[in-house]
């Protein structure tokens, strides 16, 4: 029987060279299950301490110090700052929790489930929802949190397209993404183990929110911010190409299975996808509008899908489902792959 802290050695600081460790592939997968029913069930930590609004307290302090830069350098800066302060808050929370591996595990998988966001992504959708059963005018209030454009005067039709905009774009932003991240991260210390890698496995899918909400915060291409936004936009673009299209799929796949049109989902997405501005979220909205057979609009900046039935709320109902069984799929897949790999290493 393994001593404790040779345990802990194996699991948490140090790599058996040539030895996948059984304990390592069962602390990945088990660390993800629990994050998931942590979000399910009890949803997003409260404000003070969440991750992502400390990371929006880091941004917002270095923004001040660099916005006055008047060159993409600004933009440059602040990445690193912002990249450089979380990792070293992550890793001081670490270094504490590192000297009892239950202790670990429950912090880690209590961060990994502030770092992305199931039940707030379905939820929501379902909130405005009710809300537009009982007043337009509660719907756009309640809209207005999930989108940029003015909601004031929108009819019910623009209310359940932006809300099913919002939760399809979200699918790669709030799930697949970050957990995309942790099964390559955790595919590569299975092969190859090395000092504080449960510390990198957990530091990849924080990075990626910290880039996604320097996006939301900063990737504006206004005159403010065009500079200092530059690589923020950037960056999170890159990290969301192959997400994108890899949830665009599991869309499909989730329309097929649930009798909506799956090859209109495909179809549309093929056709649909790049009329967004942005190169990654039109991929599950198209493929969405395709599965519905409705269109999604944003006045005057994109049209996805067809206009071959009237979009009514219900249609909001159809898209969290579409949408949960995306991100179950995407899961199964995960711990499927995850395991086959380890076996065959």
């Amino acid at each position: 029987m393994i001593e404790y802290n040779e345990f802990i050695n194996e699991i948490i600081f140090t790599s058996v060279n040539n030895i996948v460790s059984f304990k390592l592939f069962i602390f990945i997968i088990l660390a993800l299950l629990f994050s998931l029913a942590i979000d399910v069930i009890f949803g997003e930590m409260p404000g003070r301490i969440h991750p992502v609004v400390i990371m929006g307290s880091i941004i917002n302090f270095f923004k001040k110090l660099f916005i006055d830069i008047k060159s993409k350098i600004s933009g440059l800066l602040l990445v690193i700052c912002c990249a450089a302060a979380s990792s070293m808050i992550l890793l001081f929370i670490y270094v504490i929790c590192s000297v009892n591996v239950i202790l670990l595990f429950i912090v880690f998988s209590i961060l990994l489930s502030s770092f992305y966001s199931v039940n707030m992504l379905l939820q929501t959708a379902i909130d405005v929802k009710n809300d537009l059963n009982e007043s337009i005018d509660k719907a756009r209030r309640s809209v207005s949190y999930l989108v940029s454009r003015n909601t004031e005067e929108l009819t019910e039709s623009f209310i359940v397209s932006a809300v099913i905009e919002s939760l399809t774009e979200n699918i790669t932003d709030s799930y697949v993404a970050p957990i995309f991240y942790y099964f390559i991260f955790g595919v590569i210390i299975l092969y190859k183990p090395f000092n504080y890698h449960l510390y990198f496995l957990l530091l990849i899918p924080m990075l990626y929110r910290l880039f996604n909400t320097l996006d939301a915060m900063v990737g504006y291409k206004t005159d403010e911010l065009k500079d200092i936004g530059f690589f923020a936009a950037k960056i999170d673009d890159i990290l969301n190409y192959v997400p994108s299209r890899i949830a665009g799929i599991y869309v499909v796949i989730s329309a097929y299975l649930l009798k909506f049109d799956g090859k209109n989902s495909f179809n549309v997405m093929m056709r649909d996808a790049r009329k967004c501005p942005s190169p990654n979220s039109g991929y599950t909205m198209a493929s969405t509008a395709g599965a519905l057979n409705i269109q999604l609009i944003k006045k005057d900046t994109y049209i996805l899908g067809d206009d071959n039935k009237e979009i009514i709320a219900d249609d909001i109902s159809k898209a969290v489902k579409l949408s949960k069984l995306s991100i179950i799929l995407f899961t199964i897949t995960v711990i499927v792959l995850f395991t086959l790999i380890y076996v065959i290493l």
